[in-house]
């Protein structure tokens, strides 16, 4: 599967359901970076350096940066959603969909909710 870079707010059931599917997942906590305000620039360089997709919930600076620094090694941006496993397994077809990643930002979004009349 891929190499990927969760920030700080992606959650860590996330994390568990995405290394079950077979991908070689980072956090931010585990590269030693956890509470040290990197600015994004650093962070998506130091995913690019690293041949790492970023994993994201801070979608418009992210989508900043991509449109100011397009070469990198791809960005997953997402809407939270409580339902981790579910939210994992969009990611994971996401990424199925798209790969190679590199050099594109891809957007995964919470299915909106049924609404009964």
């Amino acid at each position: 599967m891929v190499r990927l870079y969760a920030d700080e707010q992606f959650p860590l059931a996330v994390v568990e359901h995405l290394g079950s599917l077979g991908h070689d997942i980072l956090t931010v906590q585990a590269a030693g970076n956890a509470n040290l305000k990197i600015p994004d620039d650093r962070v998506l360089e130091f995913a690019t350096v690293e041949s790492r997709i970023i994993l994201t919930l801070n979608r418009r600076d992210f989508k900043r940066l991509h449109r100011l620094q397009p070469s990198h090694a791809g960005i997953i941006v997402y809407t939270d959603d409580r339902d981790r496993s579910a939210l994992a397994d969009r990611i994971h077809a996401a990424i199925l969909a798209e790969t190679p990643l590199v050099d594109k930002l891809i957007s995964v979004v919470r299915p909106a909710k049924a609404t009964s009349l």
